[in-house]
């Protein structure tokens, strides 16, 4: 898993977190990857609601489009 360090998190805009809170950062396609793969985790551990999850892939794909541009 990529890490940021405090620093390099606090310093990215509130866009570049997928849900409202600073929750799951996706400044990247590494983290947008990551971000997937844990929030498909924690809807099954019942930690995540849907509509969380399902925005979360969503922003996360669009990084990931853009990425691949």
């Amino acid at each position: 898993m990529s890490k940021l360090t405090t620093e390099e998190r606090n310093a990215l805009p509130d866009s570049a977190f997928a849900l409202p809170g600073r929750r799951y950062p996706i400044p990247d396609a590494t983290h947008a990857r990551d971000a997937l793969a844990r929030a498909s985790e924690m809807l099954h551990r019942g930690n995540l609601t849907q509509a969380e999850y399902d925005l979360i892939h969503s922003k996360a794909e669009d990084v990931l489009r853009r990425e691949r541009l």
